[in-house]
């Protein structure tokens, strides 16, 4: 029996369709990749299914009874709370069980005995309800989980409000598989998170008995927990037994046969056409010519897909910079507290270098303090000569109301049109991405547009935070082609070991250096 059937679903933002008639079925125990390139409709089709957007067509019906727990990549949290506060909040329908019990218990003296069997029986219901969630060992569950995603090192009494992107899907990681759904739904869930939590969770969603449905560009991650593959692709969903090395074997083969079937039935068209077109004025041959024409008109031609842009990243390059890129002396990196013992560092020109660590500790920070964008503590950073720094931010937070010609313009003001919409095409947008306002763009497409703008810049240093991000198989690959070739300095923050480790020459463990307790 089916836990969700999609029928019929079609849908789409303005001129650009993202469903057309697509249908689906999810099946008890089953763990499943929803793959596709960035923008054909991922994260929208989760919103669809939990109902937080209304499909244009189509019915989405979901088994009785069934508790849906939803990874949002792009759910915020209230300010204010801290994060026990937030993980506690996951458990709200069984606090409302208890008081409901604590009611009945009160209102139990005043009652017939007709009217306190019934109390004691919806009493029992609720101790069940109780026991089966692990209510009465809930404080436990939360520390157990807390602890596997790491949310310990950062503090369960600290203001969500203070957290950084990849701490904030930590506490709603965390507080989604507290909630104990029947099904799970998780949209990117290891952006952000580090190597040692991505692994937790691996292992969590191996042992996980219930289904899920997973959004995940990181290979690897999704190969290690899903059984089956949903390919999404020109308005079409497909489905593929096995992990995503068996789905693009079969997607190849499947995209072959078909190819090889366009061309003998063009060429058949080709040699019908010619037939009737030489055959029909001649008295002796025009009846073979117009059985030619009806078996022509009957021919259900096929059609491919169009090939999706692939996006292409070449740097620009500046003259060389110095020798040395950056110095700091007794630098202190950190806000109110110190995030780090007094650092010592030294890049020189050329180097590639990643930092890595859990999340929390200081990366980003330290990034921003090289950069002169957040003041030390203490101690000083000393730049070198000649720098044309490329800097690619983890998150942009504000709201874009503008196009993706429009955003491009502006930092490029002499290019033309023309030159505008070819930069953004090289990097995989195609004409409905390029000409829609960046608010509405997927994560992919968003980090598509800031890399366009990055890769057209004379750049020797390339400062990236968490460059992978939302960003599809196909970018990736290309990302990581054009760091590998690319002449000037990179220092990175990156959680995929897959990626950073062809690209970089040094790797810094932030986590030799900071004052956080492990």
């Amino acid at each position: 029996m089916s836990i969700l059937s999609v029928t019929g679903l079609s849908h789409g933002f303005g001129d650009r369709a993202i469903f057309n008639n697509v249908s689906f079925r999810l099946l008890k125990g089953e763990h499943i990749g929803l793959i596709g390139a960035n923008g054909e409709g991922k994260s929208t089709f989760m919103n669809i299914v939990t109902g937080s957007l209304e499909p244009d067509d189509g019915k989405v019906e979901w088994s009785r009874n069934v508790k849906v727990g939803y990874l949002d990549q792009h759910a915020v949290l209230q300010r204010g709370m801290t994060i026990r506060d937030v993980l506690r909040g996951a458990f709200d329908e069984l606090f409302s069980m208890e008081q409901r019990m604590n009611d009945l218990y009160v209102q139990m003296g005043d009652v017939t005995p007709d009217e306190l069997e019934k109390m004691l029986e919806e009493v029992g219901e609720i101790t069940d309800a109780l026991n089966a969630h692990d209510f009465y060992v809930l404080d436990a569950k939360i520390e157990e989980i807390a602890h596997g995603l790491g949310l310990h090192d950062i503090g369960l009494d600290r203001d969500v409000n203070d957290l950084s992107g990849g701490q904030r899907t930590k506490v709603l990681l965390t507080k989604l598989l507290l909630s104990k759904p029947d099904i799970l739904l998780l949209d990117e869930p290891t952006n952000y998170l580090d190597e040692s939590h991505i692994e937790w969770l691996k292992r969590y969603l191996q042992e996980y008995e219930n289904a899920f449905i997973l959004i995940s560009h990181d290979i690897p991650f999704l190969n290690s927990v899903i059984n089956l593959i949903y390919h999404m692709e020109n308005q079409t969903l497909s489905r593929y037994v096995g992990d995503y090395e068996q789905f693009r074997t079969v997607h190849e083969m499947k995209k072959s046969q078909l190819e090889s079937a366009y061309e003998r039935q063009q060429q058949e068209i080709r040699d019908l056409k010619d037939f009737v077109q030489r055959n029909k004025a001649r008295v002796s041959t025009r009846n073979m010519a117009m059985s030619r024409q009806k078996k022509l008109d009957k021919i259900d031609v096929i059609e491919l897909s169009k090939e999706k842009p692939k996006p292409q990243f070449n740097f620009k390059t500046a003259r060389a910079a110095g020798r040395v890129i950056f110095e700091t002396q007794g630098l202190v990196i950190g806000y109110e507290e110190p995030l780090s013992r007094p650092l010592d560092l030294k890049m020189e020109r050329g180097q590639k270098i990643s930092l890595i660590g859990a999340n929390g500790i200081g990366k980003t920070t330290l990034l921003r303090s090289i950069l002169g964008e957040i003041k030390p503590l203490n101690g000083n950073v000393q730049l070198g000569d000649y720098q044309h720094i490329g800097y690619f931010e983890q998150e942009v937070k504000k709201s874009n109301a503008r196009t993706c010609i429009e955003d491009f313009w502006e930092a490029f003001p002499a290019y033309n049109q023309f030159e505008v919409r070819a930069a953004l095409a090289k990097c995989g947008l195609t004409t409905k991405h390029i000409e829609s306002r960046i608010d509405v763009l997927s994560g992919g497409e968003k980090a598509k547009v800031r890399l366009c703008k990055l890769i057209n810049r004379e750049t020797n240093i390339l400062v990236l935070d968490e460059p992978t991000n939302h960003l599809d198989i196909d970018a990736k690959e290309e990302l990581k082609r054009a760091l590998k070739e690319y002449d000037g300095t990179i220092l990175m923050i990156c959680h995929e070991p897959e990626f950073y480790r062809d690209v970089v020459t040094d790797i810094w463990n932030c986590e030799n250096w900071t004052t956080k307790v492990f």
